[in-house]
Order: structure tokens, then C-alpha cells, then sequence
């Protein structure tokens, strides 16, 4: 399903998220915010070339928002995933959307070196079916966070089950997705780690994001462009082009390309990763 059309966006207007501080009183120590935690780097492979170029769209203790043709950002997701739990790195996701996919991220991690089982035990995922489960779970994720110690955080599709006006009155979808937000923002801030927060369809759908939510760091979109896709990263305006390949073959990277022009197998068959046995 391709995506709304994004506008030309201002990084800078969004950088203004602030955090109030209560207001000291007599005898009271004034109350400061807490600092933000010092996490470790975001691990990412080095190859192929699409890690190095991600790398400086996430940032500690702010947003990056992807956006864009859904088939493209989930493709591109499971890459993601792959590669920093191929590294040893733990995620830490809300999923809205219902769209996790193990063995096509196993898969791709076993492409990298990785064993599958180990790789997608360092991800935890807590899915929410309704929007009040998704408030509930938004508000105790800084507790999550403090136990697992991840290295990212991911919001996909947070607001997706916010717009079923059967389950959820209108006149309470703003108030409650303006909560959700104003949490993500509190969570980013005080744990000093990079989140992901994916919106295929738009920021439309994320009323108070902008407003109350974490700082933005970069927007990512993704685009359609003959056999492959467009990468626009909006905070110093570069590009990734990336084509489709058949499984099995070797991608630019295997001869140590050095261009923007990435191959990745996205959108393509996933190959069995269990062997069948033989009778007799």
C-alpha cells in the first residue's frame, strides 16, 4: 500500500521538546530533571552498506521517524533488527501493527553470521491488540527498559490501533495519543537511547508526536523507484538508492562496492531455514 505524500519537513521545529521541572518550594530541594544514561553505542554491522548509512540517522536520547511505502520500511525494518541483534545489540519493541516476522528476520541474520534463535532472543517484543493495551504498555516500558537494557528502541505503529472508531471514541483518540507521545518523550530523554518510531502511513496519524513527543533527530522516507527503492534521509538531505535481487545473489558488498548504490534483497522469497529429513 504506498504511503501518503510527505511535505518538505523543518527538522529544526521539532528539536523544541521540553521537559518542565516542578517548581522548588520551601525547605525543598528544587527537583531537576534526571539526566539522561550514558547507553552503549548502537552496535551495526559494517557491511553491507546500508548499516554505515543508517548509522547517523539514530541518535541517543531522540526520534527518528520512518515513514514512507510500507512494503519498503518493513523490509527495511527486518534489516534493521537483523543487523543489531547480529551485533549483539538488544531491541526493545512496542508493536501497534501485528507485522513481526521471526523467520524472515532469523533468516536474514543467519545471512549475517548470526545464529537465528540467539539473534531474535535479544529482541522483545510486547504486542498490544487494542489502544488501551497499547497506553498500558507505553507507560510501562521505562520499567522494561531499566531490566532489559537495550541498545534501541522501537515504536511501530503506534497509533494504527487508535483509529478503529468502533473500539475507540473519537473524542478520545487525540487525548490518549497525546499521552502516548508525551510518554515516548519522557522514555527517550531520560534513557538516553535512539528510538525508531515507525509511521509507513505518516505523522498525520500521530496527533501530539510533534508537539509533546521525543525530540526528532532525523526522518527517514522511503520511496518506490523502478525494480527498487529511494532511502531520503531529511537532516543533511542524503540519498540511498537500493535495487532488488533474486535470493542467492551476491550483492554489491561481497566485492566491496564503495558507492551509494546499495543491493538489497528486499520484498523477495525467504529461503527455508530448516533442512527436511529423509525417509530410510
Amino acid at each position: 500500500m504506498a504511503s501518503a505524500a510527505i511535505p518538505p519537513i523543518s527538522i529544526e521545529r521539532w528539536r523544541s521538546t521540553r521537559f518542565g521541572s516542578a517548581a522548588p518550594t520551601p525547605s525543598v530541594r528544587p527537583v531537576r530533571p534526571r539526566a539522561p544514561a550514558c547507553p552503549a553505542p548502537l552496535p551495526l554491522p559494517d557491511a553491507p552498506a546500508i548499516f554505515p548509512w543508517l548509522a547517523p540517522t539514530l541518535a541517543p536520547g531522540e526520534a527518528t521517524i520512518w515513514a514512507g511505502d510500507s512494503r519498503i520500511v518493513e523490509s527495511m525494518l527486518e534489516l534493521l533488527y537483523a543487523g543489531v541483534a547480529a551485533r549483539g545489540g538488544r531491541i526493545s519493541l512496542v508493536e501497534g501493527s501485528n507485522r513481526f516476522l521471526p523467520y524472515r528476520i532469523g533468516e536474514i541474520g543467519r545471512a549475517l553470521g548470526a545464529d537465528p534463535g540467539e539473534l531474535l532472543e535479544r529482541i522483545r517484543l510486547a504486542r498490544a491488540f487494542t489502544a488501551y493495551q497499547m497506553v498500558a504498555m507505553v507507560d510501562g516500558w521505562a520499567a522494561e527498559v531499566r531490566v532489559q537494557r537495550p541498545h534501541l528502541l522501537v515504536a511501530h505503529e503506534v497509533p494504527e490501533l487508535f483509529h478503529d472508531a468502533e473500539e475507540l471514541p473519537i473524542e478520545e483518540r487525540r487525548p490518549l495519543l497525546a499521552h502516548v507521545a508525551r510518554t515516548l518523550g519522557t522514555l527517550a530523554h531520560r534513557t538516553g537511547l535512539p528510538m525508531l518510531v515507525v509511521l509507513a502511513d505518516g505523522i498525520a496519524r500521530f496527533p501530539g508526536l510533534t508537539d509533546g513527543g521525543p525530540r526528532l533527530h532525523d526522518l527517514v522516507r522511503a520511496r518506490p523507484q523502478g525494480d527498487g527503492a529511494i532511502l531520503e534521509a531529511y537532516r543533511d538531505g542524503r540519498r540511498l538508492s537500493t535495487v532488488r535481487r533474486p535470493p542467492g545473489q551476491l550483492g554489491l558488498e561481497a566485492f566491496g562496492a564503495t558507492n551509494d548504490r546499495e543491493v538489497i534483497a528486499w520484498d523477495g522469497p525467504s529461503r527455508p531455514i530448516v533442512r527436511r529429513s529423509r525417509s530410510g
